[in-house]
């Protein structure tokens, strides 16, 4: 279960087929071993499983590696520096602007294969009978990431950012003002609202209920909602953003139990695949039309 959807759209002109997906995503697998400071590249969703899970011919699941060497350059100025002192020493003199670099080009080559390596993966789901593509992060950073790293595996690359009818701050404002939400969901105890003037003034309910009479007296005043939490269906729980992201994902014990026993660790994991996959699809459909369908 992802804990975050930023979702785009496949476009109409997208031919792709899952298996083609997969043959372009092995052709830039992640590789170990080299020396950059920053590595991406693809990497299974499942330890020892194929790079692209693919189910039901059309669900494609995915990840992409993002490898960095954590090597402070504070750590290579005070090598570097021990080294110009020992070369002042010898020569006489201090060492000129041009040999000084050289010599901290040549420390940060050295220290550089005893850097601390970490990396951070980030899952993908394309799903292309529905047209979806989301990706697992609230943050446009990472998001902008596995874009411009899928622009370059896959050519054409035909997606674009999911569009809405009705913006979201509208959407969220209009249902917490009636004190009622769309159908088929439900309204939760984590609101934000915020001013769209300079001041940006705003307030928060965490964890607490927001009075639908403290609600329209906000919005009398010019404030948006801005961060909404919700339930669809009871069966998942997630906090809708101005952005149309959703944040804080999170299955209810009535979806859990629908998962059910399975025989092994690889027959659980395409099942959850499958159940998240088909969950989301008619959960974001729902949510699109609560705002007036696509443009």
């Amino acid at each position: 279960m992802f804990k975050n959807l930023t979702l785009y759209r496949l476009l109409p002109e997208w031919s792709v087929t899952g298996e083609q997906l997969r043959e372009s995503l092995s052709r830039n697998a992640h590789q170990t071993g080299g020396l950059e400071m920053q590595q991406c590249g693809w990497v299974p969703p499942r330890k020892g499983g194929e790079i692209c899970v693919i189910n039901g011919g059309d669900q494609c699941l995915f990840a992409l590696r993002v490898q960095k060497r954590l090597l402070p350059s504070s750590v290579v100025k005070q090598v570097a520096a021990e080294r110009l002192d020992e070369i002042e020493e010898k020569q006489g003199y201090r060492p000129g602007k041009k040999q000084r670099k050289e010599v901290t080009d040549r420390v940060h080559d050295e220290l550089l294969p005893k850097a601390f390596v970490v990396h951070r993966d980030t899952q993908v789901w394309i799903d292309l009978k529905n047209r979806w593509m989301a990706i697992d992060t609230a943050t446009s950073s990472k998001a902008d990431e596995v874009i411009g790293f899928l622009a370059k595996s896959l050519d054409p690359f035909q997606i674009e950012n999911l569009y809405v009818a009705q913006s979201p701050a509208a959407a969220m404002t209009g249902w917490l003002a009636e004190d009622e939400a769309p159908p088929n969901f439900s309204i939760d105890q984590d609101t934000e609202l915020r001013a769209s003037g300079e001041s940006r003034a705003a307030i928060r309910y965490v964890k607490h209920s927001i009075d639908a009479d403290d609600a329209r007296r906000h919005i009398s005043a010019g404030k948006q909602c801005t961060r909404l939490a919700m339930t669809w269906s009871n069966r998942i729980s997630f906090v809708l953003t101005e952005n149309f992201t959703l944040k804080s994902i999170a299955p209810l014990d009535v979806l859990k139990e629908d998962s059910g026993p399975s025989k092994d660790e690889e027959e659980r994991f395409l099942s959850d695949f499958a159940l998240m996959s088909g969950e989301f699809n008619q959960m974001l459909t729902e949510l699109v039309a609560a705002h007036g369908g696509m443009k």
